[in-house]
């Protein structure tokens, strides 16, 4: 007992430095690919990102400093109003650390003046730095949390508040730009969200896991208090012993695949877990309809 318990203990300490590795690289992969490729071409595709961008070519403001100036005060009024948030430490590293990247790397220069180029790679960027992000259990704050704190006083979904916000930015860099580089912007936010989904195993936005666990009751408590979302039990018989056994079922977006497997490895090494794709999903925490 005590060695699997140091082995446990072993596990968990080298997963949390995993993810911490993730998100100071993620971090970094989207201050470097907003400095190589949207800021120069003046590409805001959403986000507070975006806003540094239109505010750096209107006012001159170092897009760092916008950054620091919008994110900060925003993850406290979401710690404030959301009575703490579920990414905690992980996701101040990722809203502090973002802005730094892009103040140190602000005198790189990569020749790409090819503004559907700079979409393409910047998006490309971005997308696989927050997908690291999303796997080291984090975010890099900004319109995600901004999106959780309108949905929560307007009952909209978070997909909702998200495109809102994000599109508000990009009708904006119509005006402050031009009409195509807010078509730019939209490409380079599609790429953006297909490469997270790619990094987080799959092109859905959510996914249907099926466990197979002897402490079936351990797991299911587990997901309760860490993924928050539910569960259902099904039945099943295996098929070499005949024996009936539980299968959990729980359905989650695609940025909590990774704390799920996480859970469930923690609460039960030896559980079997199956992810399939869910091409939509309508019901609470999901779409409405």
């Amino acid at each position: 007992m005590g060695r699997a318990r140091r082995n446990r203990q072993s596990s968990t300490r080298a997963e949390k430095w995993l993810n911490y590795t993730r998100i100071f690289i993620g971090s970094a992969i989207v201050g470097i690919s907003f400095n190589l490729f949207l800021l120069p071409n003046q590409i805001a595709p959403g986000g507070v990102s975006g806003i540094s961008t239109i505010a750096n070519y209107v006012f001159g403001f170092e897009p760092a400093f916008t950054l620091w100036a919008l994110n900060i005060p925003i993850f406290l009024l979401g710690v404030l109003l959301l009575g703490g948030f579920r990414y905690g430490a992980k996701t101040l590293i990722g809203t502090l650390f973002v802005p730094l990247v892009v103040f140190l790397t602000r005198d790189w220069v990569v020749e790409v003046s090819d503004p559907l180029l700079g979409a393409l790679f910047g998006g490309l960027g971005v997308g696989l730095g927050l997908g690291l992000v999303f796997l080291g259990n984090a975010s890099t704050g900004g319109t995600d949390l901004l999106a959780q704190i309108v949905q929560k006083f307007t009952g909209l979904s978070a997909g909702i508040c998200v495109g809102m916000i994000d599109g508000l930015v990009v009708i904006t860099s119509a005006f402050v730009f031009h009409i195509e580089m807010a078509l730019y912007a939209l490409i380079s936010l599609f790429v953006t969200t297909k490469t997270i989904d790619i990094v987080q195993m799959g092109i859905g936005y959510s996914k249907v896991a099926y466990i197979i666990s002897s402490q079936e009751e351990t797991v299911q408590k587990a997901l309760f208090d860490s993924v928050d979302r539910g569960v259902t039990r099904l039945v099943g018989y295996g098929g070499y012993t005949n024996k009936e056994r539980a299968v959990l079922m729980c359905v989650v977006n695609q940025n909590e695949v990774a704390r799920l497997k996480q859970t469930v490895k923690r609460a039960d090494p030896h559980a079997f877990i199956v992810l399939a794709n869910a091409s939509e999903v309508l019901g609470e925490g999901f779409k409405k309809s």
